[in-house]
């Protein structure tokens, strides 16, 4: 466990989470509770394709069908400005697919706040250990 990083969290409280006012298990639970959402880094082609609007597929040229088709048949695309402008670039910038490819790279309350500051499951002790 990493005290000094659990010791930063508690008495910054950059999210206002109100530690100060809470008995050990009461941060020990707050910092547990699956409540912060996770961005994905990369998505499989499956997971690409899957998030495509079937209407503006149906629409696009046949050239970028096939670029398209071609792109999703790779393995992992990290998110990155190359691969988002491809994206773009085939389906509009406005377009459901760049939404729906937004909103899929987003898991809403996947990961606690101790899991993302990398503490792993922190216990009443931690936070008293952390406290002193």
């Amino acid at each position: 466990m990493d005290i000094i990083t659990l010791a930063a969290e508690l008495t910054a409280d950059p999210l206002a989470r109100g530690y100060a006012g809470m008995t050990h298990q009461q941060a020990a639970d707050s910092l547990n509770t699956k409540n912060r959402d996770y961005a994905l880094t990369n998505m499989t082609g499956d997971e690409l394709f899957a998030n495509t609007d079937s209407v503006e597929f149906a629409a696009l040229t046949d050239a970028k069908k096939s670029q398209w088709i071609s792109f999703c048949s790779t393995d992992r695309h990290p998110f990155g400005a190359a691969n988002v402008a491809f994206v773009q670039y085939i389906f509009g910038g406005g377009s459901t697919t760049v939404s729906n490819l937004s909103a899929a790279r987003t898991l809403e309350n996947h990961i606690s706040r101790a899991e993302e500051l990398g503490l792993g499951t922190v216990s009443a002790g931690h936070v008293e250990a952390a406290r002193a």
